[in-house]
């Protein structure tokens, strides 16, 4: 039972650090039926753009508390973010806007294979330790423990989806957003700009995938320039699992993957004494991916987006 419990809470943080960078793919394909797959590239620069802040600051400002630091890191890192995907989808991705579906999808695998070249250029190849700003004593709970950066990742997540799910729902902005993924043409007829509203959703999962990077890089205490790769596809996977285009089903998508991936490596491992586990954690992403995709493939909340007119 305690073996479950810990998997639980290891599940939960995961799926919810999953969920973020999902909604930023759901939130996209939604609103221009997109599939962003440089996103994970997003989360990786958050991470990088993080790391170098804590460590110039550290050397310059040793007596800094650490979550003060990790605050201010995340709040820079989430606007470097913002501004690298507002460009990507101004360049990249406006210009084909009105393409056959394959050219804006190589596009997204050219820029996340740039980004990663880039982000190996200027900070290096070489993996890099995060440095520990919260206490790192863990918390028994129920014969489970739980460190408080996980604590802190869950806070962060539940804050995150809420301020999110009030955004699209009762403010202006997510009006505008709802009525440029029903048609974008109507929606500008009734005084929307399609343009602007598109950008602000790049921007909005650009912060959401740069708070999961820093989360993610504190929660693993290491980064790298292809950091981003996997946790953007699984990330993907769970948008898919969710219903792509459906932003309760990102959410839920997220956490259930983190738990089947953290529930199944645990019970793997212990099956197999050791043998297999963490290191074949993978598989069951995948394994839900084709899965979903066979039997259920608008999702569990599959939520069919309109055709464009």
């Amino acid at each position: 039972m305690e073996i479950l419990l810990q998997q639980i809470i290891n599940g939960l943080v995961l799926g919810s650090m999953y969920a973020l960078v999902a909604l930023g793919y759901t939130m996209v394909y939604g609103i221009i039926n997109l599939i962003n797959f440089a996103h994970g590239e997003v989360l990786m620069v958050g991470a990088l753009t993080s790391w170098a802040i804590i460590t110039s600051a550290r050397e310059a400002m040793p007596g800094i508390p650490g979550w003060l630091l990790l605050l201010a890191a995340t709040v820079i890192s989430c606007v470097v973010a913002a501004a690298l995907n507002f460009v990507i989808e101004k360049v990249a991705y406006r210009p084909l806007r009105n393409s056959p579906k394959l050219a804006p999808l190589i596009t997204a695998i050219g820029m996340s294979i740039l980004l990663q070249t880039l982000a190996m250029i200027i900070f290096k190849p070489n993996y890099k330790p995060y440095p520990t700003l919260l206490p790192a004593k863990p918390i028994q709970f129920g014969g489970a423990v739980i460190t408080t950066t996980q604590i802190m990742i869950l806070a962060m997540t539940a804050l995150s989806l809420a301020v999110l799910t009030y955004l699209v729902n009762y403010t202006r902005l997510g009006r505008a957003m709802r009525a440029t993924s029903e048609n974008p043409r109507v929606a500008a007829l009734m005084g929307v700009k399609p343009d602007m509203v598109i950008s602000a959703t790049f921007i909005i999962g650009a912060v959401l995938a740069a708070i999961a990077g820093v989360m993610y890089a504190s929660n693993y205490g290491t980064v790298q320039h292809t950091m981003g790769f996997l946790p953007g596809l699984k990330a993907f996977t769970a948008a898919v699992f969710g219903g792509i285009g459906n932003l309760p089903g990102a959410v839920l998508g997220g956490i259930l993957l983190g738990l089947i991936e953290s529930i199944g490596s645990g019970y793997l491992g212990a099956l197999t004494g050791g043998v297999l586990g963490s290191n074949y954690s993978d598989i069951f992403a995948f394994i839900v991916l084709i899965v979903i995709l066979t039997l259920r493939p608008s999702g569990l909340l599959g939520e069919r987006v309109a055709d464009r007119a």
